[in-house]
């Protein structure tokens, strides 16, 4: 293989690498943000489950204050009862009285309903309280494999860098030059021909010469569809299985 086609095939796998690390590696804050949003979600779930409960709370202590007020009206009444004078005075506090009592088990079956609504909300709570402390722990889990992964994708993109740079020095300036003005135009420069005489990657058919010469690895020859630089990769020997 030409020693400048070879250069190249490497300059471009150091830069299809480099560019891979890169990608991963912007994907860590996202990565990153996703898991303090899931976070985040878990908390305002706890939040409002504890919310629910103190609403509720609230409401039963309304309802048992007003439960008392009308208790303590009851007693009035009937306190007044003894005192009436005239039938259609006792008939009509009567009627008071029946109408407190209506009120008073109405609010008792509504204390009952926020009690038994409170006693649920306090299950949902606590279960919420261990669904924080679990994504809790994953979340520190997560951010600590994310902070090591990053770590280890950034020595791996210098790593690359320094790679494709050692390479690229050793390059004649055209070479260099065809390089980058084609992966500028096309994101990669160099294409594989393959054996059916077709560009590897715009997947146009070669002219049979240049597929022939592209074969030989000697020159360097670029598609005439999209401009990108021609190297073949030989199939790997075979090996006869002796009987």
């Amino acid at each position: 293989m030409n020693p400048e086609i070879e250069k190249l095939v490497h300059l471009q796998s150091a830069e299809s690498r480099l560019r891979r690390v890169e990608a991963e590696a912007a994907d860590v804050p996202k990565q990153r943000a996703q898991g303090d949003e899931r976070l985040a979600e878990e908390r305002a779930r706890l939040e409002d489950a504890r919310q629910a409960l103190a609403t509720s709370q609230k409401t039963r202590r309304q309802l048992e204050s007003e439960l008392q007020d009308q208790e303590t009206k009851r007693s009035r009444y009937k306190s007044q009862l003894m005192e009436v004078k005239t039938n259609k005075e006792y008939t009509a506090m009567l009627h008071e009285i029946e109408v407190v009592e209506r009120e008073i088990r109405a609010r008792e079956d509504r204390v009952l309903e926020e009690m038994e609504r409170a006693e649920s909300l306090q299950a949902v709570v606590k279960a919420e309280e261990v669904a924080l402390k679990e994504a809790a722990e994953r979340h520190r889990a997560e951010s600590q494999a994310l902070d090591h992964r990053a770590a280890q994708l950034a020595q791996e993109a210098k790593r690359l860098s320094s790679e494709r740079d050692a390479v690229a020095v050793t390059l004649a300036e055209a070479s260099l030059d065809l390089f980058r003005r084609v992966a500028k135009l096309r994101g990669v420069a160099l294409a594989e021909a393959t054996r059916d005489e077709t560009c590897g990657m715009c997947h146009v058919k070669l002219p049979p010469q240049m597929s022939l010469d592209a074969r030989k690895n000697e020159a360097i020859l670029q598609c005439p569809a999209c401009q990108r630089v021609l190297y073949y990769e030989p199939p790997p020997p075979t090996t006869d299985v002796q009987p």
